[in-house]
């Protein structure tokens, strides 16, 4: 099936396309990068927050649907990106709208989001039905595709039709291995507050420290952290137990992250295990919740059409409380598959799918969804100073208020 040109509802003729591996073909008008990719497509429900979305490493080789239809309007700036080294441009490959990129109206915007997304390397396609492509992916789960930008209109679509057919696709894909910051750093940055911007935490020698291994860790996660007051080290993905464990740390964090957990685990996963048994406590995020829940024994699942947004419904059954959080990833942990001594303590309330685990008498627990909600809400900030209160404990100290 291929649908009519419709770039900004006129007849003017193509300049990009999305061709799915079943032979789909949706045309509309191009912006950003020029030239073609491969990636998966997926939609995302949030209204706000797209440039935060576009630069997290956890969107690495996707193309992501944007369903809010107007994006653009207040323009792009230096300081809301979330990878953690932003000119290697980790995260999504492809955007999709509704609408024309609306023009900047915001005091913080300092470049147009085309001129952006050029510069990143994002190809980006608009005026197409998100809707009934959103619909598509519902239906037939997220596809293997190419998206392509040719000012000029020209397109060879027998190609781009074999290449989205030959892709090999996320599963048994290591991405983290190329969403790591790769080296060794200190992290101080805090939390961004009005007007004043972000912070810097200049811990003293008593601080709790946090090692955080890097498997496509936002940049938000870890302003989180130092804004509790903790001294943080960033590892790359590649880190050994013996490695984490020399950094003499209070605690350990598992970073979010692109790819196929199993893929990943295959060298994480051993140094998960070790790092659960020296009795430290240990939060997971994303990535790092499905990696601890296989180190722990559990199995992962390919999602039908994954979960991308800021509006879902968590309920975390520690509290009994419903908390609506932001949604990035396309693999899950299989609920059943948890073994004897983990406990399920979050679930989904779309779907029913697991979204957080705890290990019984281990200060060691994750969560799937992306507590430190860029973008998104701020209802599960909660669960940093959960993991801050297990180190707390663990030190013999006063323990924080969770809200």
């Amino acid at each position: 099936m291929e649908t009519a040109a419709t770039p900004g509802w006129t007849n003017e003729p193509a300049t990009a396309v999305l061709v799915l591996a079943d032979g789909t073909v949706l045309r509309g008008k191009g912006y950003g990068a020029t030239g073609a990719v491969e990636a998966e497509v997926c939609f995302n429900t949030a209204i706000t927050g797209y440039q935060e979305i576009l630069t997290d490493p956890s969107y690495a080789a996707q193309i992501v649907t944007f369903t809010f239809p107007h994006i653009g309007n207040i323009g792009t700036n230096e300081e809301d990106l979330e990878d953690l080294a932003p000119a290697r441009r980790v995260g999504a490959v492809g955007a999709i709208f509704k609408a024309d990129i609306t023009d900047p109206s915001n005091y913080r915007a300092a470049e147009h989001l085309d001129a952006w997304l050029k510069a990143r390397g994002i190809v980006a396609l608009c005026g197409i039905d998100t809707r009934a492509l959103t619909a598509h992916i519902r239906e037939h789960g997220m596809p293997n595709a190419v998206i392509a930008h040719d000012p000029g209109g020209s397109f060879d679509l027998d190609t781009l039709k074999a290449r989205a057919a030959a892709w090999g696709g996320l599963v048994g894909a290591d991405l983290a291995k190329d969403a790591t910051s790769g080296q060794s750093s200190t992290w101080r940055q805090t939390p961004w507050e009005w007007d004043a911007g972000y912070g810097e935490n200049q811990p003293d020698g008593d601080a709790i420290h946090i090692v955080a291994l890097d498997f496509g860790v936002k940049r938000n996660i870890l302003r989180l952290f130092s804004g509790l007051g903790a001294r943080v080290t960033v590892l790359p993905a590649t880190a050994t137990a013996d490695e984490v464990l020399g950094h003499e740390p209070d605690g350990i964090f598992l970073s979010n992250g692109p790819g196929d957990p199993a893929a990943t685990g295959a060298y994480a996963v051993p140094t998960i295990r070790a790092l659960v048994d020296s009795g430290l406590p240990v939060f997971g995020i994303c990535l790092g919740h499905q990696m601890l829940a296989l180190a722990l024994g559990a199995k992962t699942v390919k999602m039908h059409q994954g979960h991308h947004g800021a509006n879902h419904p968590v309920k975390d059954h520690t509290t009994g409380k419903v908390e609506i959080v932001s949604m990035n990833h396309g693999f899950a942990v299989e609920a059943a598959s948890l073994p004897d001594g983990v406990t399920e303590t979050h679930v989904s309330l779309f779907d029913g799918s697991n979204c957080g685990l705890a290990v019984d008498g281990k200060p060691v627990f994750s969560v799937q969804h992306h507590p430190e909600a860029s973008p998104g809400p701020q209802d599960s900030h909660y669960l940093f100073r959960r993991f801050i209160n297990l180190i707390r404990e663990r030190r013999g100290e006063e323990t924080l208020a969770e809200r």
